[in-house]
């Protein structure tokens, strides 16, 4: 079990439980016991191998739409494990750190990010801007590969 793992909180997976329950990537079904097992339904297949942490790659498309993706977090320093753990995870999902707790991304990346706030239960600290300027954007451009 990975350290991102054991930092979740109980509350946290039984909120995520219940969120795949809510949206049908889950269905129940009941053991001859009385107990209920949680299996993947089709379409939590499909997500589940989409979000699939050691995998989780963000999709890149043929052409730039030209807006750029500001993450920004202030998660508090009682999470400091968490915010270290999410700060790894943007930086291998290929995002560009441009201050502490601040990263730019310049494809669709929301659904990505959404869901790892979730998991780790900072959607409350994190904030996700769409932007169509910024002063860097040759460094920028050079660092994400994308043609002037």
């Amino acid at each position: 079990m990975t350290n991102e793992w054991k930092e979740l909180s109980k509350q946290a997976a039984e909120r995520a439980v219940n969120s795949l329950y809510l949206s049908r990537l889950v269905e129940a079904k009941e053991n001859s016991d009385g107990t209920f097992t949680l299996i993947l339904s089709k379409e939590g297949s499909k997500k589940a191998l989409t979000y699939d942490l050691s995998r989780m790659k963000i999709e890149r498309p043929t052409a730039w739409d030209k807006f750029w993706r500001i993450i920004s977090s202030d998660i508090p320093e009682d999470k400091k494990v968490v915010r270290d753990a999410l700060r790894e995870r943007f930086i291998k999902l290929g995002c560009y750190e441009l201050h502490d707790s601040v990263f730019i991304y310049p494809f669709d990346c929301f659904k990505e990010i959404e869901y790892l706030a979730e998991l780790y239960d900072v959607r409350k600290y994190m904030r996700f801007v769409l932007a169509t300027y910024i002063d860097i954007e040759p460094q920028l451009k050079k660092f994400f590969q994308i043609a002037s």
